[in-house]
C-alpha cells in the first residue's frame, strides 16, 4: 500500500523535500526527540556516536521490519541510527538518493521487479559520491553477485540480527571516519 505524500517529509540534514512529485512510495521514520539539525556521521572528541540517516529498500514490509528491528536505534555503542527512510520501489530510491542525503543504503536483493543488487550497481555507477551500500542477498552463495553490484557489504537471508547490526555499524564507522578526515 503506497504512503500518502502527507507522511513524507524533508531530509533531516538538508531540509530538501524528499517527495516533491508525490509518488507516495517513500515513508520516513524518525524519533521525535532526536535533534536532526546536527551532522549525522560526525563524532567529536567527546566520544558521541556516529549518527546515521539510513535508506531501506525492499518491496516486502516484513523484510523492512526485520532489518529495522535487527539494527535497532544503536547497532553499536558508537553508531546511532537517527532516521529511517523506507522505499518500496526503485524509482523512489533513485529519487530519494538524488534529492536527499543519506549516510547508508540498505537494499534487498530479493525485491522484484527491480532487485537491490542491480539497483546498487546502477546507483554506484550513476550517483556521484554514492553512500555505502549494504545488500541483502538471497543466500550465502550470492556473494559474487554482491561483488558484481559494487556493494560495500552483504548479508544473506535468513537475516541474522547480529550480522545485520554489525554490517550497519561497520559502514556507519566508515562514513564517520571519511567525514572526519575530509573535514
Amino acid at each position: 500500500m503506497p504512503y500518502s505524500a502527507a507522511q513524507c517529509t524533508s531530509c533531516p540534514r538538508t531540509g530538501v523535500p524528499l517527495l516533491e512529485m508525490g509518488t507516495g512510495s517513500i515513508f520516513v521514520m524518525t524519533d521525535s526527540h532526536v535533534s536532526l539539525h546536527t551532522s549525522h556521521a560526525d563524532q567529536g572528541a567527546s566520544g558521541a556516536a556516529y549518527r546515521l540517516c539510513v535508506l531501506l529498500y525492499s518491496d516486502d514490509i516484513a523484510t523492512r521490519d526485520a532489518v529495522r528491528v535487527a539494527v535497532g536505534r544503536r547497532p553499536a555503542r558508537d553508531v546511532e541510527v537517527i532516521a529511517w527512510l523506507e522505499c518500496a520501489t526503485a524509482a523512489a530510491v533513485i529519487e530519494a538518493v538524488e534529492t536527499g542525503e543519506f549516510d547508508l543504503l540498505v537494499l534487498d536483493g530479493e525485491t522484484s521487479p527491480t532487485g537491490g543488487l542491480g539497483l546498487c550497481r546502477q546507483l554506484k555507477n550513476e550517483i556521484f559520491n554514492c553512500p555505502p551500500v549494504l545488500v541483502l542477498t538471497g543466500r550465502p552463495q550470492d556473494g559474487w553477485l554482491a561483488a558484481w553490484s559494487q556493494a560495500d557489504l552483504a548479508v544473506s537471508h535468513p537475516l541474522d540480527p547480529i550480522a545485520v547490526a554489525g554490517a550497519v555499524a561497520e559502514l556507519g564507522r566508515r562514513v564517520g571516519a571519511s567525514n572526519t578526515t575530509s573535514a
